[in-house]
């Protein structure tokens, strides 16, 4: 991940950028560093998985927050504004951005999707010194030239994530879903992955609910039901994410106007792409841009 000096303190700042998982929206990345503080909350299209080896961090997750200690670990739906506001001087941590395509090929219990993609957040403190050799080893051959040891990666990853929920765990629902029941139900299926992969190849370009379908071989009714029964959120929603992932990099990145952003990013009109950035930032596409820049420069 990228990082920036702030004059205030010489703390380590989260930087997003083009080249940071924001503006990569469907690749799967491995990181070990120190945690860097954000200024203000992002959000990106992956389920994000951090491992605390040493120190403590705290973060911000929509309406609640959440303290890890040394040897826990916790996995969240990164499509929710967040932001880790603190860490200690100590502190150090591994872990990986997980694209959909690869988060539904685990062997999860539904009822743990529709709660990660409702917000909530997956910890558990039942961790060995095998997951921090294991952790080294998978950021090392993920940035290796071989992809023979970038997929031992993924995979071994993949087990190590399905493993942490045959163990205790906990679960810390937002505010707003406190009480609620799921109604998601049935299992991820072979269909969905190939929807996402069309969507990951595909969603800069002008396509929409009818094409993401047709990519599986679906009735476009029948694929809308099926992906909103296995993540909890419609296609749209999740198309929209990654166009806003990727236009959040921009913004921050490149000195494009809005409109360029809007076009660029996937989004057919300004005033949508206003409207969905609202919806996720809480702010215009322009303020978050200035807002953002001048966090990164006082």
């Amino acid at each position: 991940m990228d990082l920036a000096e702030s004059k205030v303190g010489e703390k380590a700042v989260y930087h997003p950028g083009a080249s940071s998982i924001e503006g990569a929206p469907t690749k799967l990345q491995f990181f070990r560093t120190h945690p860097s503080i954000m200024l203000m909350p992002h959000w990106h299209a992956q389920i994000e998985i951090n491992y605390v080896t040493s120190g403590s961090v705290h973060y911000r997750m929509g309406d609640h927050s959440l303290r890890l200690e040394a040897g826990q670990m916790c996995l969240f739906w990164g499509g929710q504004a967040h932001q880790m506001d603190w860490s200690s001087e100590d502190s150090f941590y591994a872990g990986a951005h997980l694209p959909l395509v690869h988060f539904f090929r685990m062997r999860l219990p539904v009822a743990v999707s529709a709660k990660l993609m409702g917000g909530a957040t997956m910890v558990t403190s039942v961790t060995d010194p095998s997951d921090d050799e294991n952790f080294s080893r998978w950021f090392r051959y993920a940035n290796s030239d071989d992809p023979m040891k970038a997929e031992n990666a993924v995979e071994e990853l993949l087990l190590r994530v399905e493993r942490m929920f045959l163990e205790p765990y906990t679960v810390i629902l937002p505010a707003s879903h406190e009480g609620k029941s799921s109604d998601t139900e049935g299992t991820h299926s072979a269909s969905v992955v190939r929807m996402c992969d069309f969507i990951a190849a595909n969603f800069l370009e002008d396509i929409d609910a009818t094409d993401i379908a047709r990519s599986a071989s679906l009735h476009p009714k029948y694929a809308m039901n099926l992906f909103r029964r296995s993540t909890g959120m419609t296609l749209i929603k999740y198309l929209t994410l990654l166009r806003l992932s990727r236009a959040q990099a921009m913004l921050i990145n490149d000195n494009d106007n809005i409109l360029q952003v809007a076009m660029e990013s996937g989004f057919g009109s300004v005033s949508a792409f206003n409207k969905a950035f609202r919806q996720v930032a809480g702010m215009s596409p322009s303020d978050f841009r200035r807002d953002m820049r001048y966090n990164l420069t006082t």
